[in-house]
């Protein structure tokens, strides 16, 4: 720094300023946060000269003053909260996917939601028909409780960096068959405006600056997808005889054994699945004689899955999922 005794007054400020504007530009350079300086910020700055006069006494000299307003950025994100697609039912209501909304601009911001289901390329459009956001917090859609938004008149507002759950409910359209999937999309617009990267909407931002949209466009947007998850049942009844001579025509006194598959198809599970049939017209049931996937079953209403009761067997399976099978037999005498 020996050199700076030859520099004139003017060279030593300009080069003071040039330090200064190098090291504000380091810092620059530096990672930044999602959010970066808040929005209405000011930044100020006053650059010094100094110098020694010619009695040899040290002199500074102050700048004037600049002082910067930091506009407003309009940045949005929109994630799916799913794991995966969402099972639904044909003709179900109510089917919720979930959506994270994230403010990701410096300045707190409103922002409209919407949501799209005619996007083309899915098997069926759900039909979307109400957005819910997450009033508590916990992540899970409470009916009642959350809030059902309003487009306009209840806008979220997120403060920088925040984020909101929300939630769109949706019906499925009863034609839609098992395996199929209907998108459905999420929009999340800055309520300060939206555009390409770089507009600017003069004096709204905080503070009176401008707001300037911002890499997202200040629209935001993810998608979901429902999938059919349904299952179906077949029954199949099939019987064999065993008659008093070791043959197997139906007689008086011959053994009919009678043998009920339901079969689950699909990719869904059926709930409270349960098997009954009634004992035939001129037989007489045989006691014990009822098994379940090859278990045997007592007779007695009691703590197992079946019983035979009011001339009739039945055997409960409860949930089974699809492509699985559930076997009952019982025998009966023909009187």
């Amino acid at each position: 720094m020996a050199v700076d005794r030859f520099l004139t007054v003017e060279a030593r400020a300009v080069r003071l300023m040039t330090l200064a504007v190098a090291g504000m530009a380091a810092g620059m350079a530096s990672p930044a946060l999602a959010v970066g300086t808040t929005a209405g910020t000011t930044i100020s700055n006053t650059a010094t000269a100094t110098y020694t006069d010619a009695t040899g006494k040290p002199v500074s000299v102050p700048s004037n003053a600049v002082n910067l307003r930091v506009d407003e950025v309009l940045n949005v994100t929109v994630a799916t909260a799913e794991s995966g697609d969402a099972p639904a039912l044909p003709g179900a209501t109510n089917q919720v996917v979930k959506y994270k909304v994230t403010n990701t601009g410096n300045g707190s911001e409103a922002f409209a939601l919407a949501p799209i289901t005619a996007i083309g390329g899915d098997a069926f459009d759900p039909t979307a028909t109400s957005i819910v956001l997450d009033t508590n917090g916990n992540g899970v859609y409470d009916p009642g409780v959350d809030t059902v938004y309003t487009a306009g008149n209840n806008n979220p507002v997120l403060a920088p960096d925040a984020s909101i759950l929300v939630f769109v409910l949706s019906t499925i359209p009863a034609g839609a068959t098992d395996g199929q999937r209907g998108q459905i999309d999420l929009t999340a617009t800055d309520a300060k405006g939206s555009g390409p990267a770089g507009t600017v909407f003069a004096g709204q931002g905080t503070g009176g600056g401008d707001a300037v949209v911002g890499t997202t466009t200040g629209v935001g947007r993810d998608k979901n997808f429902y999938v059919i998850s349904a299952a179906t049942v077949a029954l199949a009844k099939s019987a064999s005889v065993l008659d008093p001579f070791g043959g197997t025509k139906s007689l008086p006194g011959s053994i009919i054994t009678y043998t009920l598959v339901a079969t689950v198809s699909g990719t869904g599970t059926i709930a409270n699945l349960a098997v009954g049939d009634p004992i035939p017209t001129a037989t007489t049931y045989v006691p014990a004689s009822i098994t379940a996937q090859g278990a045997g079953i007592t007779d007695a209403t009691d703590a197992d899955t079946g019983e035979f009761a009011a001339n009739r067997v039945t055997v409960r399976f409860g949930s089974v999922a699809g492509g699985q099978t559930r076997t009952v037999t019982f025998k009966v005498k023909i009187n």
